[in-house]
């Protein structure tokens, strides 16, 4: 790889709440412009980087597929797949369409996008009005959570006068959840911005009930600079395999702007650190890379999956060598306990449990405490609403994992002397918002086939146990009081039981799904 051009140190805007300091390794893309002035206007914006073309669906498909271009929010999914499944969501929906653009950055670990959205708030208006031009959408809407970036977005919204189709910025609740895809497009759709606890995509049915393209903020960037330069030009950096650049935020408080292929350890050194205790890469859903990893991975996804690791939202934590490292965790996970949306028990109970459980260990709790956290990390695997409940055990694994000695020494009650720093930042805990009403239930079904399902909806059960007693040998109570499955499998002798359960169940989250 060439040698990178001299790195620019970008100046930040005033704000009341946390504002990155801003970087580039090599020539910024993203962030042209900003070493000469705070925030791009749109005279300035056009300026620097022309004006937007148009793209045909079939042209739109075409750029992301020749880039790789992939979702900047955190499951990295192909961007032209999200558009063909839109394509396909209007094609059942009378051509009806929505773009929306999650702004919402729920960890504090977290500020790319928040930088962009200060900063460069245009080249995400752009990227999102190009795709939506090319779907024909009806709609164009921005979820934030900051009160700085929804003054920001409005500002360039009004410097671009009317626009078809209509853009439109609301502020969101912020909390750890805002971003999960049915959480933000129920928020902008005037309801709750909760999980649905469904497997619906949003391309199928997302925002106002219409085939929906949805992705963060910096994806639709990428977007507008890739629409610019073409593919053959945004492949000039990066690598052949992953073209173009990247926002990464580092230590909870610099954006740096990188091409794709660059060692982590030069990263660091950009920004004044070392690898330290190990890394995090991938923020409170991620895991921790190990010192030496740290000192030879780069930011690719196959170097990074060799360490068991992914970018996903960009966040790149440093654990420095002066704090911690199970207090650090402790300290995370009883902050995630609180981001719950506080609609489903291993949400509300299983996280809290977790984390107490943590900390009792931590404490000098002994080798049963520590044991019990594996307990407690099986019992909210795969049975939230969404995947908080997971991501936040996958964390607490790879520390437990990352640092076993430095557990193993605080459980026997030795600990090691270090203060908790706060090298993985957190805020002050937000309260849970209030639980949803039960719906009315649906008129009974008529008996089903074989191989009849007993499902549990997450976001209405509330633990009252009752439904193990009713279907003994169905359901099966985990350590929290909940359900330990949501999916059961119905044998046809307990299917009169079931219908009693679910008429009992008290939170009317029980319903006996029919087989093929």
């Amino acid at each position: 790889m060439t040698a990178p051009a001299p790195t620019r140190l970008l100046p930040a805007l005033p704000a009341p709440e946390p504002v990155p300091t801003l970087a580039s390794f090599g020539p910024p893309r993203l962030l042209a412009g900003l070493d000469e002035m705070p925030r791009m206007d749109r005279v300035a914006h056009l300026a620097r980087h022309g004006s937007l073309p148009q793209l045909t669906a079939p042209e739109l498909v075409a750029l992301a597929e020749d880039i790789d271009l992939r979702g900047r929010g955190g499951a990295g999914f192909p961007f032209a797949r999200k558009v063909s499944a839109v394509l396909d969501g209007m094609r059942r929906a009378e051509g009806k369409a929505a773009v929306v653009v999650n702004g919402s950055e729920g960890e504090p670990s977290c500020l790319k996008d928040t930088a962009l959205l200060l900063h460069a708030p245009h080249l995400v208006l752009d990227g999102a009005l190009l795709a939506a031009d090319a779907l024909g959408a009806q709609e164009v809407a921005l979820g934030v959570t900051r009160t700085d970036v929804e003054d920001s977005v409005r500002r360039a919204i009004a410097e671009r006068g009317p626009v078809r189709p209509a853009l439109r910025v609301t502020l969101l609740t912020e909390r750890f959840v805002t971003g999960e895809g049915s959480a933000m497009t129920n928020g902008l759709g005037g309801g709750p911005g909760l999980p649905s606890g469904r497997k619906i995509r949003s391309s199928e049915r997302g925002l106002n009930g219409v085939p929906t393209l949805l992705s963060n903020t910096e994806t639709y960037a990428q977007l507008a600079v890739a629409a610019r330069l073409g593919a053959l030009g945004y492949r000039t950096a990066g690598l052949p395999t992953e073209p173009g650049t990247l926002l990464l935020t580092v230590a909870g408080n610099r954006v740096v702007e990188v091409p794709y292929g660059v060692p982590l350890a030069r990263v660091l050194a950009l920004c004044g650190m070392d690898q330290g205790q190990g890394v995090l890469i991938g923020g409170y859903h991620g895991t921790f890379v190990s010192p030496t990893d740290a000192l030879t991975v780069t930011l690719s996804r196959d170097s990074l999956a060799e360490c068991g690791a992914v970018l996903g939202a960009g966040a790149v934590l440093p654990l420095p060598y002066d704090t911690c490292p199970a207090g650090e965790t402790v300290r995370v996970a009883q902050w995630m306990a609180a981001e719950s949306a506080g609609q489903c028990g291993p949400c509300v109970l299983g996280l809290p449990a977790l984390a107490d459980q943590l900390d009792l260990a931590v404490r000098g709790g002994g080798e049963a405490a520590l044991e019990a956290v594996q307990g407690r990390m099986r019992a909210v695997e795969k049975r939230g609403a969404c995947s908080h409940p997971d991501g936040t055990s996958r964390f607490v694994a790879s520390a437990l994992a990352a640092f076993p000695e430095e557990f193993e020494r605080h459980a026997r009650g030795f600990g090691c002397g270090r203060p908790v720093t706060g090298a993985l930042p957190v805020t002050g805990h937000r309260p849970a918002p209030a639980a949803l009403p039960a719906p009315v239930p649906a008129p009974a079904k008529p008996a089903a086939p074989p191989q009849e399902r007993l499902l549990v909806d997450w976001t209405l059960c509330r633990g009252h146990g009752l439904c193990a007693d009713v279907v003994p040998g169905v359901i099966k109570l985990g350590p929290d009081g909940y359900p330990e499955r949501a999916n059961m499998p119905l044998p046809a002798r307990m299917r009169r039981r079931a219908q009693l359960a679910v008429r009992r169940c008290p939170a009317l989250a029980l319903r006996v799904q029919g087989g093929n």
